[in-house]
């Protein structure tokens, strides 16, 4: 059995915090260069040319992508044979977001309660995912999620009569009503199954994938590439001023339900689709 200690967690995730506000995904930068070669509307190329060029900066001035540095979720995948000693682990997790969001000068948008609405002035807590998982190792995924696009996603629960039709136009309507307000252009992350709550998850979930990563399930990867072309067709463009491209991936996560369910959750992220991945 093989051992960590805490220190490694929080040392990684406040790192992790730093890199994933100041340097978008390999995946997402060449999606956002290869957009402005494919738009069609000047407008809308123009505005990808500013997105690129902010990027650019952000990644040689060491600022932040975008001023939302967003809320932390965190995936931990935990190998069953792995021991971790020191701190408890959701305590360890939080305090690397501290410092993370506190050593990089990030904005902190967390508030204590959702009425009261204290700031708690480092960004913590996260929102904190765990799962067993075979062998020795911990995968760390964070993908700090701004609220423009969070708030213009949904969830819907369809009867199972309403098919594969009607999951398309769930999805196609939800990123009809975000509109401009989800900044895209945008990144779709889409959890087919499960039920309430693992439809959301698998959503969220979805976009720490790359987007240069379709499904292994035929199906739907057949329904990624169709719901991206059918996105790209509604003319929201770039920053919502119309275009060719008002989403460059759209990623789709499937899981058993129940005979009376088809549960379909549409989770949206803007062109800043931050996440970063580390094995210890």
């Amino acid at each position: 059995m093989r051992t960590i200690h805490t220190d490694e967690i929080i040392k990684n995730i406040c790192e992790m915090c730093i890199e994933s506000n100041l340097y978008l995904s390999k995946d997402i930068t060449n999606a956002m260069k290869q957009a402005k070669t494919t738009e069609k509307s000047p407008l809308g190329c123009q505005i990808l040319g500013q997105l690129e060029e902010n990027m650019e900066i952000a990644a040689k001035d060491r600022i932040p992508i975008c001023q939302d540095t967003g809320m932390a979720v965190v995936f931990l995948d935990i190998g069953q044979d792995l021991h971790i000693e020191g701190m408890q682990i959701e305590d360890a997790v939080n305090e690397g977001i501290r410092k993370g969001y506190t050593e990089g000068y990030l904005r902190k948008s967390v508030v204590k309660d959702p009425i009261l609405r204290e700031n708690t002035k480092d960004n913590t807590p996260g929102i904190i995912h765990y799962r067993i998982v075979p062998g020795e190792q911990l995968a760390i995924t964070l993908a700090p999620k701004g609220f423009g696009s969070e708030n213009m996603s949904k969830v819907h629960m369809l009867k199972p009569a309403d098919g594969l039709s009607g999951v398309k136009e769930a999805i196609l309507n939800t990123v009809r009503e975000a509109g401009p307000n989800a900044c895209p252009p945008m990144v779709v992350g889409v959890g087919i199954g499960g039920d309430f709550e693992k439809c959301a998850l698998m959503a969220k979930q979805a976009l720490t994938r790359d987007i240069d990563r379709h499904s292994e399930i035929p199906y739907v990867k057949e329904l990624e590439i169709e719901m991206l072309d059918k996105i790209n067709k509604m003319g929201i463009g770039p920053g919502g001023l119309g275009g060719t491209t008002t989403a460059i991936g759209v990623n789709i996560n499937v899981y058993p339900t129940h005979i009376a369910g088809l549960p379909v959750a549409v989770n949206i992220c803007c062109h800043v689709a931050r996440h970063v991945k580390r094995i210890l």
